[in-house]
C-alpha cells in the first residue's frame, strides 16, 4: 500500500528497544513537527478551503500524539529531553522542488508529507509487530492506523491540487526512488527514521 522500494530491516526494532526513553523522545518531536508542517501548509495555501480543514485536522491529530507520547515517556519515569536533528526528514527536504510556482511547490510539499508519514507508517508497523513491550505493540499498532491515513490524505491533495500541472504519480514514483536511495543510511539509531 505504501509503496516504499526498500523495507526497514526489521533488526531496526531491536535497536529502538534498548533505549526506549531515546525512540520515545525522538517519536513526541515527530508528532509536534508533523503538526507543525500541516499548519505550515495552512498558511501557504490558506484558499483552498478542503486542505485548510484537513491540514488542520491533522495538526490537532499530530499534536495528540505528542501528548500521548510524552505521557508514557512520564509514566515510563523518563524524560522528554530537547529536539533531535532528524537527518532523514532534512535529506528528503533537500528533494524538494523550491523557487517554482506555488501549485508546483504545493505538490512537492504534500508529497514531501507523505513520504514522512509513509515511512513512519511502516516503522509503526515494524514496532506493533515486533517490540517486546506489549503496551508499546498495541500503542504503535494505533498509531500505524492513523500516520496511513495521514499518509493518504497528502497523497490525495497533491493529486487534486497538483493533476492539471503535471503527472503526480510519476513525481510521487520519484519520491519513492529518492527516498528509497537515502533510507540505506538509516536504520541503525534508535529514532523514528534513524
Amino acid at each position: 500500500m505504501l509503496g516504499l522500494k526498500l523495507p526497514t530491516d526489521p533488526k531496526w526494532v531491536n535497536i529502538a528497544e534498548q533505549n526506549l526513553s531515546e525512540i520515545l523522545t525522538d517519536h513526541a518531536y515527530c508528532e509536534q513537527k508533523a503538526a507543525s508542517n500541516a499548519i505550515s501548509i495552512v498558511l501557504g495555501w490558506p484558499q483552498h478551503d478542503d486542505l485548510v480543514r484537513s491540514m488542520l485536522s491533522i495538526a490537532k491529530e499530530e499534536l495528540t500524539h505528542f501528548e500521548m507520547v510524552f505521557e508514557k515517556i512520564k509514566a515510563r519515569g523518563y524524560t522528554l529531553g530537547f529536539e533531535r536533528k532528524d537527518d532523514y526528514v532534512n535529506e528528503l527536504y533537500k528533494f524538494m522542488r523550491k523557487g517554482h510556482k506555488r501549485h508546483i511547490v504545493l505538490i512537492d510539499r504534500l508529497l514531501f508529507a507523505a513520504m514522512i508519514e509513509a515511512r513512519s507508517c511502516e516503522r509503526f508497523k515494524i514496532l506493533s509487530g515486533e517490540i517486546n513491550d506489549s503496551e508499546l505493540k498495541d500503542f504503535y499498532r494505533d498509531l500505524m492506523i492513523s500516520e496511513a491515513g495521514h499518509y493518504t490524505t497528502f497523497l490525495n491533495f497533491a493529486r487534486k491540487y497538483g493533476e492539471a500541472y503535471e503527472d503526480v504519480n510519476k513525481r510521487w514514483q520519484q519520491w519513492l526512488d529518492y527516498e528509497a536511495n537515502i533510507i540505506t543510511k538509516y536504520g541503525t539509531k534508535e529514532t523514528i527514521h534513524g
